[in-house]
């Protein structure tokens, strides 16, 4: 196809030259007032701070990390600060005051292990270490590890309306006369451009995470289009029913290390004007009950999430004031959704992005709805392309590699030129997001991603085509698809399929004749069927297909023996 074909988003918001602080606690772009309840304990509702709290927290914060340790002393954008937490009500405080400290806040799961906070302190060159009493032991292993000071650990206690921010010695931080140091308030979008405030990890799911550089025009920039987007929502339901009201509460379970958690907690909440509670960590049961007894209004999740939901019978009302949910980080199908709506009593829409991108590139607007399984319409200020291998764009209807413009689009990875100038497009203009997929009818659907299709015999395979069809198998729990090497064929791979299931019930030829009844020739599991007690997965729910491969090769190095 010859000629740059470029697809917006229906439209587009003037951006304000403003630092994101400022956007979130001291202007009128966003509706919460000083009043608004911003973060509650979910098992603890009393224990709670308002916006006018959260930002005096903050400047205490701030205040403390410049005076104690030094962040931000040199300058801003240079100083990074890790923090491994479990949810609680003042974390975003941890990310509000490195941020007004002038250092650059790097994002690290609960769920890590010591070694890979080790890689993280050490990739950032981080100079503190913020932790929570659950993730002390780790944090403390981390840095010894990284020959990072004991001394240059300090640990955040805010459960069961605690207030504590505790040195190495044990001496608490916050107590005695509060001080607070102000954010510095920038106008210049040059500098707003360029001043990094953030890093996210990416997943690592092929190989090791980068940071992700995030910037205050990134972060601003998303925090507008969601929160304008969702205001021209409500002008529009309010036009039908003048009545209409919505209040934002949301639930905290998806890690706050990843960027949906980042934008959807420390965010969203003053963009909405609404509250978030705050779960430590993940558990089903407490989830659907919180739901229920806090009346969540929405939240977004992750697939497996709503796998759990779907395949419940604990699953009642719990959800009975849920007006909308979203679903992102992998691809989640058609069948899936259908279940998870009916249980929901909702509609539950898909978004696409990446930490890349500072969240959601694509969003479906709260009163539409799509049963095909695309991935929504463009977010307000972004523009997509769709290219072939050789970067020209391709007809609607074929596949291709979807490429990102648009100012929530990162400058690139931290420290890391290489990978930086990979990610883009020859031109330096798009970001390349390995994701592929196609436009069909005015709608986007991903097909894959680009490293993770099955080359057979010249035809390629999506993983996520088989995936999404073995899990609406009755006796199917779970399920990832990998292509394995065929001997003597170099480059040539057929699928196999790993699957949580009773081998009693359902055998390996009862799930590949299952897939030939519905699936073309060369898309069949000729690399066989596999049982797994679970299947490997990130936090948010990617599967870590590199671990599958390792099954791979092991299997290879004991067949050589």
């Amino acid at each position: 196809m010859t000629g740059k074909v470029v697809y917006n988003a229906k439209v587009d918001y003037d951006l304000p030259d403003l630092d994101l602080l400022s956007v979130l606690f001291e202007s009128t772009h966003v509706p919460s007032d000083d009043s608004t309840v911003l973060h509650v304990e979910a098992s603890h509702p009393d224990n709670f701070i308002t916006k006018a709290q959260t930002a005096s927290y903050t400047k205490r914060v701030a205040h403390i990390l410049r005076h104690q340790y030094q962040i931000g002393a040199s300058g801003p954008g240079k100083d990074v600060v890790v923090c491994i937490s479990s949810g609680q009500v003042l974390l975003p405080t941890i990310f509000y005051g490195t941020i007004a400290a002038g250092g650059i806040y790097s994002a690290a799961s609960s769920s890590l292990t010591t070694s890979e906070v080790k890689r993280q302190i050490e990739d950032g060159k981080a100079t503190l270490l913020i932790t929570s009493p659950d993730c002390l032991k780790t944090a403390k292993e981390a840095a010894q590890q990284a020959c990072l000071p004991l001394e240059r650990i300090v640990t955040l206690d805010s459960v069961n309306g605690k207030r504590s921010l505790l040195s190495h010695t044990g001496k608490d931080l916050m107590s005695g006369p509060s001080k607070e140091l102000s954010w510095e308030k920038i106008t210049n979008p040059s500098v707003l451009a360029k001043r990094t405030i953030c890093l996210v990890y990416s997943s690592g799911t092929t190989g090791a995470p980068k940071g992700v550089i995030i910037t205050q025009a990134n972060m601003v920039a998303y925090a507008i289009a969601i929160g304008y987007s969702h205001r021209d929502f409500v002008r529009r339901q309010r036009a039908q029913d003048p009545t209409f009201s919505f209040q934002y509460r949301t639930l905290a379970h998806v890690p706050a290390a990843h960027i949906a958690g980042m934008q959807g907690y420390f965010i969203h909440p003053a963009v909405h004007g609404g509250t978030v509670f705050w779960m430590p960590k993940f558990d089903f049961t407490q989830f659907i009950n919180y739901n229920r007894s806090l009346e969540i209004t929405t939240f977004f999740s992750v697939p497996p999430i709503y796998l759990l939901i779907s395949q419940s019978p604990q699953v009642t009302d719990h959800f009975r004031t849920l007006y909308h949910a979203l679903s992102g980080a992998a691809p989640m199908g058609p069948e899936l959704t259908k279940a998870v709506e009916k249980k929901l009593g909702c509609t539950v829409s898909q978004v696409w992005g990446m930490s890349e991108t500072t969240g959601s590139v694509t969003i479906q607007p709260w009163d539409e709805k799509d049963d095909t399984g695309c991935i929504s319409e463009i977010q307000p200020n972004t523009k997509l392309r769709i290219l072939d291998d050789e970067e020209n764009d391709v007809e609607d209807g074929h596949p291709g590699e979807l490429v990102v413009q648009g100012q929530t689009v990162s400058p690139g990875y931290w420290e890391n030129s290489k990978a930086t100038e990979e990610a883009f497009t020859k031109c330096g203009e798009w970001f390349k997001t390995g994701d592929i997929g196609l436009r069909r009818n005015n709608k986007f659907y991903i097909v894959d991603r680009k490293k993770e299709l099955i080359k057979y015999k010249g035809l390629q395979v999506a993983p996520a085509e088989l995936e999404a069809l073995l899990l609406t198998h009755p006796l199917i729990v779970d399920a990832a698809v990998i292509g394995i090497p065929v001997p003597g064929e170099d480059g040539n791979e057929v699928p196999r399929a790993y699957i949580v299931a009773d081998p009693t019930k359902v055998s390996g030829g009862d799930v590949q004749a299952f897939v030939k009844r519905e699936l073309a020739s060369y898309k069949q599991l000729r690399g066989g069927v596999v049982y797994l007690n679970a299947i490997p997965k990130s936090p948010t729910g990617k599967i870590l297909r590199r671990e599958l491969r390792e099954l791979v090769k092991k299997e290879s190095r004991g067949a050589r023996l």
